[in-house]
C-alpha cells in the first residue's frame, strides 16, 4: 500500500493583540481633535480681523484647547469601563482601559495629567488677559471630567452635547478672541455658534451609532432618549445653524461677503445627513464615516471662515 504525501502542518491562528501605542492613539479619538482645534482656528481669524493678534496667547488657547480635548476622551474612557459601560459589541475605536493592553490607573493618570497641563497654561493666560477666566476654565475642566465621571455623569443622562456646544463652541472660540485681542468683538458670536453647533453633531453621531450598546448599559444620552429618527432631525437642525452662521455674519455687516466661504461646504453637510440615516449591517460603519466627515467639516467650515473674515 502506497501513502499519499504527508498532510500540510498547520499553524494555530493567533489573535493580534494591539500595541499599547496604538490603544492609546484609538482612545485619544483623533477624529474629535476637530472639535477642539477649530474653534482656536475660527476664534484666531475673528482676532485676525480685529486686531491687535498675538501669537503666543493663540497658541496657548490651542494647547489648553487640544489637552482637553484629550483629558475628555480619556476620562470618558476610564470612567466608562469603571463604570461597565463597554459592554461586549460595542461598536467604535478600541478602549483603552478595558482592552486589557493598558492598565485602567494609566488611562485615569493620562487624563489627569491633560487637564493638569490644561489648567496651567490656562492660569498663564488668565494672568496675562482676565482673571476671570479662571473660572471659566474651572467649569471646562470640571465639565470635561463630569461628562461620564463623578456621582451623576451629564453625559449618561442626554445633556453631553448641550455642553459641547457651550465649551467647544462659546467658549473655545470666545475665549480665543478674548485672549488674543484682550476684547470680545460681536463677529465671534456666529463662529462661536458654528463652531458648537459642529462639535455637537459629532458627539451626536458618535451617540446615534452607539444606541444599541448605550441602551444595555443604562446610558441615556440624547440620541438613547430621542431615538434614531428624531436624533437625526436634530443633527439636521446642528448642520443648518452651522451653515447660516456665516450667512449671518454677512448679512449683519460683521464681515464681508468672503465670509460666506464656508457655503462651498454645504454638500458635504448633505451627504453627513444622509449617511446618518443608514440600516442595516453597513450602518455602524457608514455612521463612522459619517462622525469622520462631520469632524472634517468643522475644521475646514473653520479654516474657511477665518481666511473670509481675514480678507
Amino acid at each position: 500500500m502506497v501513502s499519499g504525501p504527508p498532510p500540510p502542518r498547520t499553524t494555530p491562528a493567533v489573535t493580534a493583540v494591539p500595541s499599547a501605542l496604538r490603544i492609546w492613539l484609538h482612545a485619544s479619538r483623533p477624529a474629535t481633535l476637530a472639535a477642539s482645534v477649530s474653534p482656536v482656528i475660527a476664534g484666531a481669524g475673528v482676532a485676525a480681523r480685529a486686531g491687535p493678534f498675538r501669537w503666543g496667547p493663540c497658541l496657548g488657547a490651542l494647547a489648553v484647547a487640544v489637552a482637553l480635548q484629550f483629558g475628555v476622551n480619556y476620562a470618558n474612557d476610564h470612567a466608562d469601563f469603571v463604570r461597565g459601560a463597554d459592554a461586549p459589541g460595542r461598536l467604535g475605536p478600541p478602549r483603552a482601559a478595558s482592552s486589557g493592553v493598558v492598565p485602567p490607573g494609566q488611562v485615569r493618570a493620562a487624563a489627569l495629567a491633560a487637564f493638569l497641563a490644561a489648567a496651567v497654561i490656562g492660569l498663564w493666560l488668565a494672568l496675562a488677559t482676565d482673571p476671570w477666566l479662571l473660572a471659566v476654565g474651572a467649569a471646562a475642566i470640571a465639565a470635561g471630567w463630569l461628562y461620564t465621571g463623578g456621582p451623576r455623569p451629564y453625559g449618561y443622562a442626554g445633556f453631553g452635547e448641550s455642553v459641547c456646544f457651550v465649551f467647544f463652541g462659546l467658549v473655545a472660540t470666545g475665549g480665543t478672541v478674548l485672549v488674543v485681542t484682550g476684547r470680545l468683538v460681536w463677529l465671534a458670536l456666529p463662529a462661536a455658534l458654528a463652531m458648537g453647533c459642529l462639535a455637537s453633531a459629532i458627539l451626536l453621531l458618535n451617540n446615534l451609532r452607539d444606541i444599541p450598546t448605550d441602551r444595555l448599559v443604562g446610558k441615556r444620552t440624547l440620541a438613547v432618549r430621542l431615538g434614531p429618527a428624531r436624533t437625526r432631525w436634530v443633527l439636521a437642525g446642528l448642520l443648518a445653524a452651522a451653515v447660516a452662521a456665516p450667512v449671518v455674519a454677512a448679512a449683519t455687516g460683521l464681515a464681508g461677503p468672503p465670509a460666506l466661504l464656508p457655503l462651498a461646504l454645504v454638500p458635504l453637510a448633505v451627504q453627513i445627513h444622509r449617511q446618518s440615516g443608514a440600516r442595516g449591517p453597513d450602518a455602524p460603519a457608514v455612521l463612522v464615516r459619517a462622525l469622520k466627515r462631520t469632524a472634517l467639516l468643522e475644521l475646514a467650515t473653520a479654516v474657511l471662515f477665518a481666511l473670509g473674515v481675514i480678507l
